[in-house]
């Protein structure tokens, strides 16, 4: 046992009296080592932190609490974590929290427990907490309305789309909601628009949109976006309501028309585009199975840009939702909230919502339309 060990009587914590000791330092010279001011010599520094590594030193977080009235921790409810973009996301506010020395608290949420008594244990138990902030993943219309219900005096983050069957500003209005509230999320309008003048570009002209669930705002949202662009550039457009995320229900919806065309000896619309990526490779597999090409019978576009989406045949053009940088400006917005850091910049603000900018990745699944 070493000499330093043997003095803290064995597995006793060390203290930061006994650093500042063993380094030569007050404990206040310790304490500003810790929270890495800028009033301490480099020698100095050096001196402390061999210090804190001999003795194994770490920081309490409870005393910090106690100092500063503060838990330094966040709790974060989301409904789903199923899909790319919301892992994605919580996985960049972790990061972030944990970069600015807090505590992620993750309370998963069942989809359906939104609207019962799961939302609110959830709830109940981050309350008991003694959170600092909460951040709410809301992809659906329920776990938005949830999150801003919520009973509570701290300052709130909210991640969702600017659309559903009511806009963020109309739910913020509804809930009375008391606390801070920001909310923020991708930029589906301008990504939308960017897909419909690429397919204009290109001669398309009768195209074909499969959308995802009905409850899920970033649905509707791109479905608003997709039809009203269209309507802007004269060209013909059918939805059809898959109504899922799946791309077994995608590719039972596009079977089921390529089969209905082929009897009714139909045209093909020119392009198809889908609400996400599993919903596109299902209707490239269709596509593969009725002998058409792609893209030069039919082109495909998709939505989120997962990690195979380049390794689809041919490879899949479609929007790279930037999740991980919506990750860390919600991180600024809690900051912000909280008063430890200026409000973050966004590419621009739509219905109260700051936006982050996705980007169109143009690959091989897309070409000339075919008439």
């Amino acid at each position: 046992m070493s000499g330093a060990s043997a003095g803290r009587g064995g597995n006793k914590r060390p203290s930061m009296f006994e650093v500042a000791r063993l380094a030569g330092v007050s404990h206040q010279t310790v304490s500003r080592v810790i929270n890495n001011s800028p009033d301490v010599s480099d020698a100095t520094r050096a001196k402390v932190e061999k210090a804190i590594a001999q003795l194994g030193y770490r920081r309490s977080n409870s005393a910090r609490a106690l100092a500063s009235q503060r838990s330094r921790t966040v709790g974060l409810i989301a409904c789903s974590i199923d899909y790319y973009g919301p892992i994605s996301t919580l996985a960049s506010i972790e990061t972030g929290v944990r970069h600015h020395d807090m505590f992620l608290s993750v309370v998963i949420v069942p989809e359906e427990e939104f609207i019962r008594q799961g939302f609110d244990s959830a709830a109940r138990s981050l309350n008991e907490q003694d959170v600092d902030a909460l951040v709410f993943i809301a992809p659906t219309d329920a776990t938005l309305l949830a999150a801003l219900r919520m009973e509570t005096v701290v300052p709130r983050v909210i991640i969702t789309s600017t659309h559903g069957a009511v806009t963020v500003e109309e739910a913020k209005a509804l809930s009375g909601a008391k606390s801070p509230v920001a909310f923020l999320g991708m930029d589906q309008w301008t990504a939308t628009h960017e897909v419909v003048q690429m397919l204009y570009d290109l001669g398309h002209r009768d195209t074909l949109y499969l959308n995802g669930p009905s409850n899920w705002r970033d649905a509707t949202t791109r479905r608003l976006a997709w039809e009203h662009y269209c309507g802007k550039l004269g060209m013909t457009t059918r939805a059809l309501d898959v109504d899922s995320w799946e791309a077994k229900d995608a590719y039972r919806v596009v079977t089921t028309l390529l089969d209905e065309k082929r009897s009714a000896g139909e045209a093909l619309p020119t392009a198809i585009v889908a609400a996400n990526d599993n919903q596109a490779a299902a209707a490239m597999r269709a596509l593969h199975e009725h002998g058409l090409r792609i893209p030069q019978d039919v082109s495909v576009v998709g939505f989120d840009d997962i990690p195979s989406a380049d390794n689809l045949y041919p490879p899949l053009t479609t929007v790279h939702p930037r999740f991980r940088q919506v990750g860390v400006l919600a991180t600024e917005c809690l900051l912000a909230l909280l008063g430890e850091a200026e409000a973050p910049k966004f590419d621009r603000t739509e219905h109260g919502t700051g936006l982050v900018t996705a980007e169109l990745v143009r690959r091989d699944s897309v070409g000339l339309a075919s008439r």
